[in-house]
């Protein structure tokens, strides 16, 4: 028997050992950190009260972790059930109360339907037999890309015309903040968000830095951004691309393979061992291709399955 109750934000340890358990059984290794369940906790949009849930058996100990977070305005809910492995009949329990939630939310912004996303590793097995039972339909796929550096690595050669500008500088972030928008516009689960809520939204992640934040202006025109952060930096001691956007105006030109090089260079200067990025695999721009042929292999793949929920 299972006791049900909200998650609050001092529960982050006990939530980041039970995902790193559920991790280690279906991929082999924890693949998140502390701070990483600690970001997840105080999220914007993400409401602890109404939100999550956590279930702890008879002893205390946390077997269950499950939530529904929404995305701004849009249909599209993430969702998540994560049960102790071995542990039995708990997912059946959580299920239920994720999707209510999920219709609940739809419904409070003026939906008649929701999407439901999950993103399920290759290798786990278990949980897509259980997303599928639900209902849950593939989606797409991202692919975790990496490429290790061993010493300096060379900065990429000037392109002409083009100036780089970091995201320390509020001008900067805003212009950033509406590449990244038009850029990712016709991808897969993307919903557009103004400014604040961008910015919102960073500002509360631990794995934040402003200065890993890259524009590239060509003719003083902004055109394309790369957003790194620390997200890899204490588990892999790896530097992560979070975002690379070109417009479309300007795609064709190099400027992605420069930022990219620009970024291994960077993370290869800050003594890293490596930079890591997701990459749709069914992106509407050639990018797994782009970072193939930068040197860049693949080291996991994660599934998002979805389904429509009225």
């Amino acid at each position: 028997m299972h006791t049900i109750r909200r998650p609050r934000v001092d529960d982050a340890a006990a939530i980041h050992a039970l995902v790193a358990t559920c991790d280690t059984a279906a991929i082999g290794a924890p693949d998140s950190t502390l701070e990483d369940i600690a970001d997840e906790l105080v999220e914007p949009g993400f409401d602890l009260e109404r939100d999550g849930w956590l279930a702890r058996d008879a002893d205390g100990r946390l077997d269950g972790w499950a939530w529904a977070c929404r995305n701004g305005d849009s249909d599209l809910v993430d969702v998540e059930v994560i049960v102790r492995p071995g542990v039995s009949g708990l997912a059946g329990e959580l299920w239920p109360t994720v999707l209510a939630r999920a219709a609940e939310q739809g419904k409070e912004r003026g939906h008649d339907a929701v999407t439901l996303h999950i993103g399920v590793y290759r290798g786990d097995e278990a949980k897509r037999a259980q997303v599928e039972e639900l209902g849950f339909e593939p989606g797409t796929s991202y692919h975790r890309m990496r490429i290790d550096h061993h010493g300096p690595v060379e900065p990429p050669a000037a392109l002409p015309g083009l100036t780089l500008h970091t995201g320390e500088d509020e001008e900067v972030r805003r212009e950033a903040h509406l590449v990244h928008q038009e850029g990712f516009a016709e991808h897969f689960g993307f919903v557009p968000i103004g400014y604040e809520q961008w910015y919102e939204r960073r500002q509360a992640s631990s794995a934040t830095d402003w200065s890993q934040v890259t524009l590239a202006r060509l003719d003083g025109r902004p055109a394309a951004v790369l957003i790194g952060n620390n997200q890899f930096a204490l588990d892999e001691g790896c530097g992560y691309v979070a975002t690379l956007a070109v417009l479309p105006d300007y795609r064709g030109r190099g400027l992605g393979r420069f930022l990219l090089r620009h970024a291994f260079a960077a993370d290869a200067a800050r003594g890293r061992k490596g930079t890591i990025l997701h990459v749709d695999s069914n992106n509407t721009t050639p990018a797994l291709g782009l970072y193939e042929s930068a040197g860049m292999r693949l080291v996991m793949a994660i599934d998002v399955w979805q389904r429509r929920l009225p």
